[in-house]
């Protein structure tokens, strides 16, 4: 039975694409969407560089307005950062279960180029982390 997930952050340009493509690639029964309370304009090139070196290509990706999901139901709703979970809207639709896992946002890293990418690709890693235990959890 497929279960039907939202990850939930503000500007849905990193992390949150991040999780959405490792979620779809993780179990295929899973039906993942993304979205932003303020959505950037484009993903963030370095999230599908890392997400790329680890065989995920989320290039296709887009972000995503919350609002064309608010009257949809789901099994889940995962805020991904603090600012999702403080303005996360009222659904309309059915929403079995809303969670918080909290990660930093990598698009705020400063330095140099070695260590961005070392802050992406930090990230991304515990967000595997965090959503391989929340599926064998689950499903």
């Amino acid at each position: 039975m497929s279960k039907k997930i939202l990850v939930l952050c503000t500007g849905n340009s990193c992390s949150f694409q991040m999780a959405e493509g490792y979620l779809k690639s993780l179990n295929k029964n899973l039906e993942v969407y993304s979205a932003g309370t303020k959505p950037a304009e484009k993903v963030n090139p370095l999230a599908v560089k890392v997400m790329k070196e680890i065989g995920i290509d989320i290039s296709h990706h887009y972000p995503k307005d919350v609002e064309q999901f608010v009257s949809q139901s789901f099994d889940y709703v995962i805020t991904v950062c603090d600012n999702a979970k403080e303005t996360c809207p009222v659904f309309h639709g059915k929403v079995g279960e809303i969670i918080h896992k909290g990660f930093e946002d990598p698009a705020e890293a400063k330095g140099e180029e070695s260590e961005v990418i070392g802050i992406y690709r930090r990230v991304r890693d515990e967000i595997i982390s965090e959503l391989r235990n929340f599926v064998e959890s689950r499903f």
